[in-house]
C-alpha cells in the first residue's frame, strides 16, 4: 500500500499569467510603427518645403552682396538694412501699386470668366461644350516661350503694349482655363435641385447663378482667386516682355534691377523677395479654411 504526500503550500507555484492579446486595430486607425514613419516622413517634408524660405531671409539679414558666399559671416553681422534700402531708396511702392492693379484685376476678371464658363459647361448641354472644354485644356500645353511672340503681335495691334489692361488680359489667357476646368467640377458637386428650385421660384439661369450657387460656391471661387493671384503676382516672362515704362514695372520686373551687366546685388533681391512674399502669405492665411475645402470638394466629381 503506497502513500502519496501533498505538495505544502510552499511548494505550489502560481501560475504563469496568460499573456494579455493585443488590441485589434480599429478600421483607419495605424499602428505605432506606421505613425512613426508617417511622422517623420512629413518632418522630412516640411524642411525640405521650409529651407528655402529660411534660407532666403537668412541672405536677406546679410550687409554685403556677397555673403551667400560665405553665409556663415552672417550671424555675426546680421542686419536690417536691405529692408531699409529696398523700402526707402528703391521704387518699391511703385511696384507694389503695379502689381496690385495688375493682381487685382486678372482676379477679378478671371474669376468672373471661369465661374460663368464653368457653371455654363456644368448645368448647360449646348452644341460643342464638351470640345470647348477640351479646348481650354489644351491652351495649358504651350509653354510660355511658344505665347509670348504672338501675344506680342496681337496687343500691338490692340496698341494695348506697355499697359495694365494689355497685361492683364494676358494673364487671363493663360488662368482662367485652369480655374475653368476647377470651378467646372466644383459646381458638378452642387445639386441640381437647387437650381431647380430656382426656376420655380421664377429666377432667370443668371438670377440663379448669382444668387443660389454663387454663395455656395464660396470655397471653390476661393481656390480660383487665389490661383488667379499668384499667376499675376509672381510672373516674369510676360510683365517682362510687355511693360517698358520703368515706373509700370510689378514686382518681378522690379526685381531684375538688382541685376546688372556684370554682377548681381544678392543681399537687397532676397529682401525685396521676403517682402514680395509678405502679402502673398497673408490672403492665403487668411482664407487657407475655403481654399483647403474648395479643393477637396471639386476633386470629388469630375
Amino acid at each position: 500500500m503506497t502513500t502519496t504526500t501533498e505538495p505544502t503550500p510552499a511548494e505550489v507555484r502560481p501560475a504563469a499569467p496568460a499573456p494579455a492579446p493585443e488590441r485589434a486595430l480599429r478600421r483607419g486607425e495605424s499602428s505605432r510603427t506606421a505613425r512613426l514613419l508617417s511622422h517623420t516622413v512629413l518632418s522630412l517634408a516640411s524642411l525640405i518645403a521650409l529651407f528655402p524660405i529660411v534660407w532666403l531671409v537668412f541672405l536677406s539679414l546679410g550687409p554685403d552682396k556677397d555673403d551667400y558666399l560665405h553665409p556663415s559671416r552672417i550671424l555675426d553681422k546680421a542686419t536690417l538694412s536691405n529692408y531699409t534700402h529696398v523700402l526707402q531708396d528703391t521704387n518699391f511702392f511703385q511696384w507694389l501699386g503695379s502689381t496690385l492693379i495688375v493682381s487685382l484685376g486678372t482676379t477679378v476678371i478671371g474669376v468672373l470668366l471661369a465661374a460663368t464658363t464653368g457653371y455654363a459647361v456644368s448645368r448647360m448641354r449646348f452644341p460643342g461644350y464638351r470640345k470647348l472644354m477640351w479646348l481650354l485644356l489644351v491652351t495649358q500645353m504651350f509653354p510660355i516661350a511658344v505665347l509670348i511672340v504672338p501675344m506680342y503681335e496681337i496687343l500691338s495691334e490692340l496698341q494695348l503694349i506697355d499697359s495694365y489692361g494689355g497685361l492683364i488680359l494676358v494673364y487671363c489667357s493663360t488662368a482662367v482655363p485652369y480655374s475653368a476646368w476647377l470651378l467646372k467640377g466644383y459646381f458638378d458637386t452642387i445639386p441640381m435641385e437647387i437650381d431647380e428650385a430656382g426656376r420655380v421660384d421664377g429666377l432667370s439661369p443668371f438670377g440663379t447663378f448669382l444668387r443660389l450657387i454663387i454663395p455656395l460656391a464660396k470655397p471653390g471661387l476661393a481656390v480660383a482667386a487665389f490661383y488667379n493671384l499668384i499667376t499675376a503676382w509672381g510672373e516674369v516672362a510676360f510683365a517682362s516682355t510687355f511693360l517698358l515704362d520703368d515706373e509700370k514695372y510689378t514686382f518681378a520686373v522690379g526685381l531684375s534691377s538688382f541685376v546688372s551687366e556684370h554682377d548681381a546685388q544678392w543681399n537687397y533681391m532676397a529682401a525685396t523677395a521676403v517682402l514680395i512674399a509678405v502679402p502673398v502669405s497673408a490672403f492665403f492665411y487668411v482664407v487657407q479654411k475655403h481654399l483647403v475645402t474648395g479643393l477637396t470638394a471639386g476633386g470629388t466629381k469630375g
